[in-house]
């Protein structure tokens, strides 16, 4: 597969897209940086076109709310920086009622629903990991449906600040385009938005603030505003208030794990910070598993980390879940992932995958993944993991 037969298929999606004409389209979009980038990338990109837009920010993909989604027909859907993972579940739901639409960067599942279109660019070749983020591939899109786009290129920009690896593969050729356009400049040993003066990586901190930790206060329709007009001083306020809550909670977390340790099992270390969070959304565990995982006096650099918070029940928009459900977030120390390179050991995404068979909902990286469980699953998704490590370690030590 190839960049230009990406192009194909974004052209075949955008021809559906036309022909369906739609009163209004939802786009589903997750909380993070990357999924308010990608939510406002396409939301504007859509709306240049005449169409209504509806944004509704989902943290991970719950069943009994895709089922609800899709239980009407003739309506079109986007999921952006989600749904990839799910692309299975989501067919089964769909079941061709619905033009759907898929620009994430996730580890993809095979849609069979031919009015599911997956433009998830792992599907032709490049990686999520490095490659290309949501709003990238968001951005592709966007670029496609009209070339006047190009001026959103600063969004694709700051939702790949995700990335450890920097602007490399798609990543670096939109940052060449947005330098050559004169979207971006640098700034530093960075870039800054010209329409804002606002550094890029400063956008990306206070996004991934707003949409996680204040998921349930209007973060991500605050979010998304930031992103098509730049900083205010209600966002701005509103970040250092959430901020400080998430920091005190963050410190209470880490003075507990210094006292009472992780929980150990040979190949796993974990924690549970069961309703510490509350209020918050549940993308926070996962930022302070990636900030444990640097923590080298507290840590082992030879184990994965689990981290566990109870999810609360309601969704901002849509209603209230029946299940009891709790997240498990993954993060592999840095020593650990030349050996997922080199294929000695599972990645995180499928770790979960795999030891949540029957009962979780798993996607993400290979260095950094979650999935979403009924509560009184949690030690079975260790003693499961365990399982599928030490079944791991045995087939490389015999190699």
């Amino acid at each position: 597969m190839s960049f230009e037969e990406f192009g194909k298929k974004v052209a075949e999606a955008i021809s559906k897209l036309k022909e369906a004409k739609p009163d209004s389209i939802i786009v589903i979009h997750h909380d993070d940086a990357d999924g308010l980038c990608s939510a406002a990338i396409t939301k504007a990109a859509l709306q240049n076109e005449g169409f209504k837009v509806k944004t509704f920010c989902l943290e991970k993909v719950y069943p009994e709310v895709i089922e609800s989604l899709h239980s009407a027909s003739g309506q079109v859907i986007f999921y952006v920086d989600i749904g990839s993972a799910h692309a299975d579940f989501i067919s089964e739901q769909n079941q061709s009622k619905n033009l759907v639409i898929i620009l994430d960067h996730h580890d993809p599942k095979p849609a069979e629903d031919p009015k599911i279109y997956d433009l998830n660019l792992e599907h032709y070749g490049f990686k999520g990991e490095t490659d290309f983020s949501g709003a990238t591939c968001c951005y592709l899109f966007a670029k496609s449906l009209n070339e006047t786009n190009t001026k959103l290129s600063y969004l694709a920009l700051i939702g790949s600040c995700e990335i450890p690896s920097g602007f490399i593969g798609l990543n670096k050729v939109v940052l060449d385009e947005a330098l050559k356009n004169g979207v971006v400049r640098p700034k530093g040993k960075t870039f800054e938005v010209t329409k804002f003066n606002v550094r890029i990586d400063k956008l990306f901190s206070k996004l991934q603030i707003l949409g996680a930790a204040g998921y349930y206060e209007g973060g991500p329709e605050l979010g998304i505003k930031v992103c098509l007009e730049g900083l205010n001083e209600e966002a701005e306020r509103k970040v250092e208030e959430l901020e400080e809550r998430r920091k005190t909670v963050n410190k209470r977390l880490l003075a507990r794990l210094y006292r009472e340790r992780l929980k150990e099992t040979e190949h796993i270390q974990w924690f549970d910070a069961k309703d510490m969070y509350k209020g918050m959304g549940t993308k926070v565990i996962g930022q302070f598993c990636s900030f444990l995982s640097y923590q080298k006096r507290l840590v082992k650099p030879d184990k994965y980390i689990i981290g566990f918070m109870n999810v609360q029940p309601e969704i901002p928009g849509w209603g209230k879940l029946k299940q009891t459900l709790a997240k498990a977030s993954v993060r592999v120390p840095k020593p650990m992932q030349p050996k997922i390179e080199e294929k000695l050991l599972p990645g995180a995404v499928d770790l979960l995958v795999e030891a949540s068979a029957g009962f979780g909902f798993a996607d993400g990286h290979q260095y950094a993944a979650n999935v979403i469980l009924p509560r009184d699953k949690k030690l079975e998704l260790i003693e499961n993991a365990e399982g599928v490590l030490r079944r791991k370690f045995k087939v490389s030590c015999k190699n």
